[in-house]
Order: C-alpha cells, then structure tokens, then sequence
C-alpha cells in the first residue's frame, strides 16, 4: 500500500493538473443565485441554487480548499472523476465544476428530499409499493456503478436523493474509489457505522462490490420499517454483536478467512432467536429472503446487485419502475 502511494504520489500533480484541465469549467459562480443552505456534506457546504440562464434549480456543493494543501482535495477530485463518468437516472447527475482559488464548487442536479428525510416524514407508516420501487432503484444504480467497476462504500439513507416524481439517486462519491484487477488496499474507515458489513468492521482491507451489498441490506430493512435501523450500533463491537445475534456467528465453516482477518475477535456463538418475520413484519416471504440473501457474513455469499434485481421479489414490479 505504502508503495503503491508512494509511486502514485510522483505523478499525483500532473495527474491533478490534467484533471482539473480536462472537467473544470471557468464559468463564474455569478451564473448560479443561491437560494438557501441545504446542510453539510462530507467536504463542505451544500446549498439550493438557480441557474439564472435556465433558471433551473441545482445544489451546490461547496468544497474549501486549505492553504496549506496541493489544493483541491484529492477526494474530491476523486468525487469529479467518478460523477462525470456515471451518467445513469438513478445516479445523482454532476452538471459542472467551478473552480477558484480557494474554492471548489461542484454542481448537481437538485433533488427534493433524501431518504434520511423522508424517514422522518413518514410517522411509522410506508406504503409497500413505494418500499419495492426504491429497493430496486437503488440496486439499479449500484448495478451500473458496479458494472463500472466504481464502489460506493458510503452507502446510507442520507446518502440517497429521492425527487417528487419518486425517484432515487446515488448521491457522495466522496469515499468511492475505482478498482480494477490489480489489488488495492483501501481504507476500512469508508462506511457509516450501521451500514457496515461485518468484513469491513474487522479491519478487511481488500473488499469487493460485497460492500455495497450488506449496506443496500440494511437499508431494505430500514424502508421495510419506515425509517427504523436495522443494526444501530454503538460501537465497532456492539454493531458486530447486534449483527451476530439476528444472523448467528459465522464460523470459519461458514465465513473460510475470517479469524485471519485484521481486527478478527472471537464473540460468543449465538444462535437466531428472533425471525426474519419478526424483525420486517410488514416485507412480504420473497422480500424476506431478498433480504436474507443479502445480509449474509460471508461477503462472497453476498447476492450481486445484478442478481438482487432478478430476484422474484420484484416480479411484480411495474414495468414503468422496472423500464424507467
């Protein structure tokens, strides 16, 4: 790994140079009228905004730049990278970059709410069509991301934009790294606590599109039940317990690898006392099993996005939904 940045780092302010030619637009920031704030991201400041040509509404994101940096932050130079690329109705789309010097401003599309919010708006009531259109939404932008070789590894309800006509988009390529055939070490830090597969919380460093997977499960769950977390987890350890008391305790029997890996503990062998009926109660028998199929330890037993959307649970979905 430490090779690996070192040799990257040689090249990584001509690399930047190119990129920032190649995506970064001149066009001055005087070209969108703020409206309000919408709250923090990862990196900065996230405000609406209009476009006073089109007058079309966007959300600005605003990155600060260090002084004593080389500048732009690479992750979000990463952020460009990825967004530019991904061009798919359920990935939120990056209009244009405005850059200064001290400031970096990405532009995207505007969406009305996020999941997080619509949560919250619910009062413990979801309609199960509503549940079934966004699961398969979701699973159809992470295909395409996968297909593009691209993991999201932030995955969370904050993190999905849901727009009036009801539609859902990826949004925060901020931790989202390319990977190809050449093996990387990534960082484990990547994924929000509750949403992090049990690979990942003992310090696996080298995952696949695996991750994206246990998260998507959990956030089935937590529409399911109309906003309520499935693991919400206090630490590393109590995030792993909660998990090992709803599923068992994988086994290297189960899970080959798993006491090798880096901050594998032993924990008590617990044993499913509470079904899957009872923790979703509303899912249907083949939402249930989608959702097994899932949240499985063994990350190579995971269901692959493409695989999740064949699965019978959606073989009503409408074809306005399944074509859109």
């Amino acid at each position: 790994c430490d090779l690996d940045r070192r040799s990257a780092g040689a090249n990584s302010d001509l690399s930047k140079q190119r990129l920032l030619c190649a995506v970064i637009s001149r066009a001055a920031m005087q070209k969108y009228e703020k409206l309000e704030k919408i709250g923090e991201g990862t990196y900065g400041t996230v405000f609406k905004a209009k476009n006073r040509e089109t007058q079309e509404i966007v959300a600005l994101k605003r990155v600060r730049l260090d002084d004593d940096d080389e500048g732009v932050p690479s992750s979000a130079l990463r952020e460009i990278c990825l967004l530019k690329e991904l061009k798919h109705k359920n990935i939120v789309r990056l209009h244009d970059v405005l850059h200064s010097e001290k400031k970096l401003t990405l532009v995207f599309e505007h969406c009305d709410q996020d999941l997080k919010k619509y949560f919250d708006s619910l009062n413990g009531e979801i309609d199960l069509e509503v549940v079934k259109s966004f699961m398969f939404q979701l699973l159809r932008g992470l295909a395409f991301c996968h297909s593009n070789n691209i993991l999201h590894r932030d995955l969370k309800p904050q993190n999905l934009l849901i727009n009036k006509n009801g539609e859902l988009k990826l949004a925060d390529f901020g931790l989202a790294r390319a990977f190809g055939i050449p093996v990387r070490c990534y960082s484990a830090e990547v994924v929000t606590l509750w949403y992090r597969p049990p690979d990942v919380l003992f310090g696996a460093k080298l995952y696949t599109t695996s991750i994206d997977m246990w998260s998507a499960g959990c956030i089935f769950a937590e529409l399911a039940n109309a906003g309520r977390p499935l693991f919400p987890g206090s630490d590393v350890d109590d995030q792993l317990k909660r998990i090992f008391k709803l599923l068992g305790t994988p086994t290297e029997d189960t899970w080959p690898g798993m006491t090798q890996l880096p901050d594998y503990k032993s924990f008590p062998l617990y044993h499913p006392t509470t079904s899957f009926a009872q923790v979703v109660p509303k899912l249907s028998c083949r939402g249930r099993d989608l959702l097994q199929k899932l949240l499985v330890c063994n990350p190579s037993m995971r269901l692959s996005a493409d695989e999740a959307m064949q699965h019978p649970y959606f073989s009503d979905l409408p074809s306005s939904i399944r074509n859109g």
